[in-house]
């Protein structure tokens, strides 16, 4: 029987080729090893999104987009996670057997906190909704970037106390990081992150991506200078698309005789050739939004099918359930 892969991405704007490199071409390589659910996490995203309309066309877009990178739904239930209302009720009965310190050390509450953010409660719990998302599919494993790897803990945490208080339910879930990649730099070295303004769009128009490699800092070392490949930003992003000319790009770093606009211009030869045909087949989507409401719609079903059973044998065991 196969193995259940399950994971998410929150609308909160646009997709970029961290998103894609750090989880989401996982999604696509995996079709065939997994029976794969993969949902827009709206909910999460109203943490964050405070906008109706603009959650809603943020929501669509990340369909179109999951379509537009190789997602076949009919491999893959592609659904949005509001559309699974017993997600958030699992992530109540949850909430009834997590204690408030332990939460406390989760990163996001911790790094909000750090920053003298006023926390909402909503941010506070995320790891528990996460939880309930990935255990009511009965999920064996979830692809997310080596920063996301706590959120795995704590719904192993999670899955093995309800077991234990309740009796035995849940599967134990276990990541899946892709070892070569871990975290993706962004352009300024950091993270890729949308929080950090320091993205490559996955959809980028040619000019966009232009603009973003031509920002990336680098040190004053002339053209015939060696230079550390570990040390470039620019190269950071080379190593995104591995290969001979990444190879023999890295033997000229060292050996001196390339400058870090030549490097530069490479890049962005190189992701205007990757993103190209994705963002023509994501225009051809986007062209016909009923078709991908009627995917997200009929995985919907598929995935609250297998919410619905869980909720079932949960509500039982807790005792919700008069007989």
């Amino acid at each position: 029987m196969q193995k259940t892969l399950l994971s998410g991405v929150k609308p909160t704007g646009t997709v970029h080729i961290g998103n894609y490199f750090g989880a989401m071409r996982q999604f696509v390589d995996h079709q065939d090893d997994y029976r794969q659910f993969i949902f827009l996490a709206n909910y999460h995203a109203l943490t964050s999104v405070s906008d109706g309309a603009l959650l809603r066309k943020l929501s669509l877009d990340l369909a179109i987009d999951y379509l537009a990178i190789g997602i076949d739904p009919k491999k893959t239930t592609l659904f949005l996670q509001s559309d699974v209302p017993e997600v958030t009720e699992l992530a109540w009965i949850f909430n009834t057997i997590t204690t408030v310190p332990y939460l406390s050390r989760a990163h996001a509450y911790k790094d909000a906190e750090a920053k003298n953010k006023e926390v909402s409660v909503g941010l506070f719990d995320y790891p528990i909704l996460m939880a309930a998302d990935i255990l009511i599919y009965g999920a064996d494993v979830v692809p997310v970037g080596l920063d996301q790897k706590q959120h795995i803990e704590i719904a192993r945490d999670t899955a093995q106390k309800f077991n234990r208080v309740f009796g035995e339910t849940f599967k134990i879930p276990e990541p899946i990081i892709l070892e070569e990649v871990k975290t993706v730099p962004g352009t300024d070295g950091r993270k890729m992150s949308k929080s950090y303004n320091n993205v490559i769009g996955l959809f980028a128009s040619d000019e966009e991506i232009k603009k973003a490699v031509m920002s990336i800092p680098t040190d004053s070392k002339g053209i015939e200078e060696s230079k550390n490949p570990s040390d470039c930003k620019v190269f950071a992003i080379h190593e995104l698309f591995p290969g001979k000319d990444t190879e023999a790009l890295r033997a000229r770093y060292i050996a001196g005789g390339i400058g870090y606009k030549e490097s530069k211009d490479l890049l962005i030869e190189k992701i205007i050739a990757f993103v190209s045909p994705m963002r023509a087949l994501r225009e051809e989507i986007a062209g016909d939004t009923e078709a991908v409401l009627k995917i997200l719609k009929e995985g919907a079903q598929v995935a609250r099918r297998e919410a619905q059973k869980t909720m079932s044998a949960v509500r039982e065991k807790v005792g919700l359930t008069l007989k």
